[in-house]
């Protein structure tokens, strides 16, 4: 069993500001028992990417004021940022740990092209790490909107999909429908953490959701700063797998064209 925070956070400029509004938050996820703490997509610097937000390395002066504050307060923290490296610049996400160790890092593999024109799409495929007793995936907005990709996760084990996104208003469907469809069909848990507000011409639509493999969810409602706290049960995903059975009764060899085209 773990406890997680989601922070649906309104969405401001500056990566000082971030870090400040981060520490915070992460006293109040610890204090109320949390062990992973959630942030929405790009969380350092916000989204859309603005010229005077500056991309850095994995590891940067960024990640590293992160895995400070991780230690701090003991509990691992998921964040966005804008990754630069040598294939490009990228969307990328980090899981660090409780110790500030950084665990496992990926990079968006699907871009949203009316909003990220600047960014080059990541090939990593399934990126997971083992977060106490659960294994733990990413991905990020877009992403699970192809079910292919969370399909990809749940053959190769995740127990929680943790999904920091940018979902705008009119796609709430996403949020709503979407996503609990994911979390049942794959067994898993998927953990979609939202802004809210407007920041550069975006309207963001919030509904940070939390949904379970047997269709139970947690979901901020409100368009408002939350920290939603759930439960991830690995008993749940057991008796979800026990009672459908959808992985163990694919058949693979018929969806060829799915991959091939």
């Amino acid at each position: 069993m773990m406890r997680i925070a989601c922070w649906q956070a309104a969405c401001m400029p500056g990566v000082d500001r971030f870090l400040e509004r981060l520490g915070a938050v992460a006293a109040r996820a610890a204090a109320g028992g949390a062990e992973l703490l959630v942030t929405p997509e790009m969380s350092v610097g916000g989204y859309p990417l603005r010229r005077d937000v500056l991309a850095e390395v994995a590891g940067g002066a960024a990640g590293a004021a992160v895995a400070r504050i991780a230690r701090e307060h003991g509990l691992a923290i998921v964040y966005g940022w804008p990754e630069t490296a040598s294939t490009g610049l990228h969307n990328s996400v980090r899981l660090t740990d409780r110790t500030g160790e950084a665990l496992v890092s990926y990079r968006k593999a699907h871009l949203y092209r009316p909003a990220e024109p600047q960014f080059v799409p990541g090939s990593d495929g399934v990126v997971q790490a083992t977060l106490g007793e659960l294994r733990v995936g990413l991905l990020i907005c877009y992403d699970v909107e192809f079910p292919e990709m969370v399909r990809a996760h749940a053959l190769a084990g995740t127990e929680l999909l943790v999904v920091p996104t940018a979902l705008m208003t009119p796609w709430e469907f996403v949020a709503r429908v979407l996503v609990p469809a994911r979390a049942f069909e794959n067994q898993l848990y998927v953990a979609y953490t939202n802004w809210i507000g407007r920041n550069e011409g975006v309207r963001f639509c919030g509904l940070t959701t939390v949904a379970a493999p047997d269709t139970g969810l947690v979901r901020v409602e409100e368009p408002r700063e939350e920290l939603l706290f759930a439960e991830i049960d690995p008993k749940v995903i057991a008796a979800a797998r026990a009672a459908t059975t959808y992985l163990a009764d694919r058949r693979p060899e018929l969806y060829g064209p799915v991959t091939e085209r």
